[in-house]
């Protein structure tokens, strides 16, 4: 039996993979969860071997993703996401996710990729493979392999222009650890202003 956690923020799209998975007699959906806070704290109380995990969930993705690494490491994840574009893909990946189905894929596709990562096995639906290969290559520069997740994600939120008390609204920390954060980026990355940070960005194809 393969336990499931749910971590999506639309009601409606819970449902339908509610209905989804009670077709399915190897699959035991165990929680679901509708933001960040959530999703992590059913992680921990019911350890699942597998969470299908929306990217762009309120508290964000990234973070829910490094917490499941460090603090229930024998829960794979499968990222179910709007966004089929290289960059993104290639973030979840490197995050630790071990699936990729983009939102609007077939019902066959995202239970057999739920199996696949249940296994411990990489799957990515035809239009994140799409994606994959169609997105901009990585650079292997050390200074963007240094940034955690989390850094990541502020580099990003920073390019966009977002404040720091914005930034820290959506992760649910204080501005002062933001900061933290984003000194941290800056220091690894060499630069020294927010315009410097989404110049790298731009490059990275980030933005």
């Amino acid at each position: 039996m393969i336990h499931l956690v749910v971590a999506d923020d639309h009601a409606v799209v819970r449902a339908g993979l509610r209905a989804v998975l009670a077709n399915e007699p190897d699959f035991a959906l165990v929680a679901e969860a509708s933001d960040a806070t959530t999703a992590c704290a059913e992680i921990l109380r019911h350890r699942p071997e597998v969470l299908l995990l929306d990217w762009e969930l309120p508290g964000e993705g990234r973070v829910v993703l490094e917490r499941v690494r460090t603090d229930s490491p024998a829960t794979r994840v499968c990222i179910f996401s709007m966004h089929h574009d290289g960059t993104t893909i290639r973030d979840a990946l490197g995050g630790g996710a071990l699936g990729y189905v983009v939102k609007g894929a077939g019902i066959e596709q995202l239970v057999t990729a739920l199996r696949a990562v249940a296994s411990g096995k990489r799957f990515l639906d035809d239009e994140a493979e799409a994606g994959l290969r169609a997105g901009p290559e990585p650079s292997n520069d050390a200074e963007w392999e240094r940034l955690t997740p989390r850094e990541r994600w502020v580099l990003r939120r920073v390019a966009e222009g977002r404040t720091n008390r914005e930034i820290a609204a959506e992760l649910s920390l204080s501005p002062k650890t933001v900061d933290t954060h984003r000194t941290n980026v800056m220091r690894k990355l060499g630069v020294h202003d927010a315009q410097a940070l989404a110049r790298y960005a731009v490059r990275r194809g980030l933005l």
